[in-house]
This record gives C-alpha cells, sequence and structure tokens, in this order.
C-alpha cells in the first residue's frame, strides 16, 4: 500500500480506501462490517467514508459500531461523513449552517468518535449563500469536531467561489472533493478541476471507479439479479445501462475486457490501475459487500507495473474520451 497526500494538506490517505455507499446497512451487517474493515486495516488502508445520507444514516451506525469493537488507535485511521440529505424537514437537509453543524454532531454519535477526519458538502446547495456554509466548515474547524472540509461533486466555479470565500474572509478554505471518476467519467477530474489542483491544492477522493460494477465486465451478457442495479431504490442506475448510451459503452467495456486479457489482467483491475495513474487522485474509494472481494480488488496493486505508457495508449484508443486540455494561443 501506499501512500498520497490529500492534495496539499499533510493528511497521507491510502491509495485505496474502503467506502460505506450501497453496502453498509443493505448488504454488510454489523458482523461483516467488522470483517471488510479488519481486512482493510490489515492490507494498509487508513481510509473509511461515509455520509449521513447512507441508509439515512444506519451505514455511519454500523460503521460506528464496528471501529468501536475494533479498537483501533484513533491516530491510525481517518473517517468521513456527507452532510445534504439528512432528512425530508426543511431544517434536515441542505448546506444551512444549522443542518451543517446539526449533521456533524449526529455523524459524530452514529460513527461513535470525537471528530470526523473529513467531512464533506455532499452536493452543493443553491438556496445557501456559499459564505455561510464555508462559515459553518470554519466554526466545526476551530471547535475541533473536524479537521478537513471539502465537497462532493461542486463544479469548478463553485468551489473556486467557496475557496475565494475562505480566502477573502481568512478562514479554512476546503481541501478535496469527492466526485465520480471512472473509464466513462472523466470530464471533472481531468478537466474542469485541472487549474483547481494549483490554484487550490485540490486533492480528490473520487468514487465508483468501476462504473458502479459496469467496469467488471459482470453485465456484459445482462444484468445479474443479485447486482446492485437490482436493488430498491437503484432503478436509475439500472434504466442508465439499459439506454442506447449504456448499450456503447458496454460495447467499450468488452474491448477493455479483451485488452486486459492481453496483457494478463482482469477488466477491473484494468480499470482500478487507470484510475490510479492519475497523479491528481487522492485514493480510490472501494466498494465491497464480501471480503473476497475486497481481496481481489485490493490485489490489482500488485499489478501496477502492467499498465504502462503504451497499455494507456490503446486504453485511449478504446475509450476516444479523454477531456480536451485546455487551448493555448
Amino acid at each position: 500500500m501506499e501512500y498520497r497526500r490529500l492534495g496539499k494538506s499533510g493528511l497521507k490517505v491510502s491509495e485505496v480506501s474502503l467506502g460505506s455507499w450501497v453496502t453498509f446497512g443493505k448488504q454488510v451487517d454489523e458482523k461483516e462490517a467488522m470483517a471488510l474493515m479488519g481486512l482493510a486495516y490489515d492490507a494498509g488502508i487508513n481510509f473509511f467514508d461515509n455520509a449521513e445520507g447512507y441508509e439515512a444514516g444506519e451505514s455511519e451506525a454500523l460503521m460506528g459500531a464496528a471501529l468501536e469493537k475494533l479498537g483501533w488507535g484513533r491516530d491510525t485511521y481517518a473517517v468521513s461523513s456527507k452532510v445534504f440529505w439528512g432528512g425530508e424537514k426543511p431544517t434536515q437537509k441542505g448546506l444551512s449552517r444549522k443542518h451543517v453543524t446539526e449533521a456533524c454532531h449526529a455523524a459524530l454519535k452514529r460513527l461513535r468518535v470525537d471528530y470526523l477526519d473529513l467531512y464533506f458538502c455532499h452536493r452543493p446547495d443553491i438556496d445557501t449563500p456559499i459564505e455561510e456554509t464555508v462559515w459553518a466548515m470554519h466554526n466545526l474547524i476551530t471547535q475541533g469536531k473536524i479537521l478537513y472540509w471539502g465537497t462532493s461533486e461542486w463544479s469548478a466555479q463553485q468551489l473556486t467561489e467557496a475557496w475565494a470565500v475562505a480566502k477573502d474572509l481568512k478562514i479554512t478554505p476546503p481541501v478535496m472533493e469527492q466526485p465520480q471518476y471512472n473509464l466513462f467519467t472523466r470530464q471533472k477530474v481531468e478537466g474542469d478541476y485541472l487549474p483547481l489542483y494549483d490554484l487550490m491544492g485540490l486533492g480528490t477522493t473520487i468514487w465508483s471507479p468501476l462504473a458502479s460494477g459496469v467496469l467488471t465486465g459482470k453485465y456484459n451478457d445482462g444484468i445479474p439479479a443479485d447486482s446492485r442495479m437490482n436493488l430498491p431504490g437503484y432503478e436509475w442506475l439500472k434504466h442508465s445501462w439499459e439506454s442506447e448510451d449504456g448499450k456503447a459503452k458496454l460495447v467499450k467495456v468488452k474491448q477493455l475486457a479483451e485488452l486486459a486479457k492481453e496483457i494478463g489482467l482482469p477488466i477491473h483491475h484494468l480499470a482500478l490501475l487507470w484510475c490510479l495513474d492519475n497523479p491528481h487522485v487522492s485514493t480510490v474509494i472501494l466498494g465491497a459487500s464480501r471480503k473476497s472481494q475486497l481481496e481481489d480488488n485490493l490485489s490489482a496493486l500488485d499489478a501496477k507495473g502492467k499498465l504502462t505508457p503504451d497499455v494507456i495508449e490503446k486504453i485511449e484508443t478504446i475509450m476516444g474520451n479523454k477531456p480536451a486540455a485546455p487551448q493555448r494561443y
């Protein structure tokens, strides 16, 4: 396991991390959560990702119970939460000072920790002034309840505005963003955010590196009955891959699988290593519902040498979707 700085911060996170979206509280119970987290920790993973919106807080409660029983030193791992979707009432959602503060307190209780290492604004809130959200995050940092704050799926403009507000007010700016990033979803990480890596020292904790499992190849011949696409509440995901655009992408998945086979890798290892090849990626968040699944994904780290420049070029030829570089005149 290698470790990377979270942007320009001094925090070093493992190059792959463990997330709980879809799994904890839906596919994974407390015993299984302990097993997965124990395996991850023993392999060198030191960052565990969560959110108030994952299974209405149950995901955090499971992780908190597991953390308490595993008994690791608090200085040996980092844990996150995200704020936005807390409940149905107006004061239970969004990024107002009230909800940002109360969601933090609730996450601390569920996760059974005294502070959050990373705290993300799970989505932008157009109904709350960015100044209010930035101040709320800064106040939580000065109170010792969070150490770093950031965003998830914000536009480059919104990130720049938050950073500029913080700089102008001389308070704590955002240091990380959690975008979706994989072979099919590249524009933000490789294009829109490009100026921000130097300007802000932006770190990224990317999610869905396997495009919700599509880059494992398991959907090449249809959607298995036990896959996440058939879980209640994830119909939107199923529909996206049953569309004409989704079917066209599956053609590329089959071509990627052939390339991966040529170099002696399963396709999902190729996809994970491709994400790690980007120096602007601080950590790749893995999801797993079984120990065998996590062990398999971790084994990809042993094959980094197979992703040569020549292989990268072949991947780009297959995908044909590399974001254009900024124009120079």
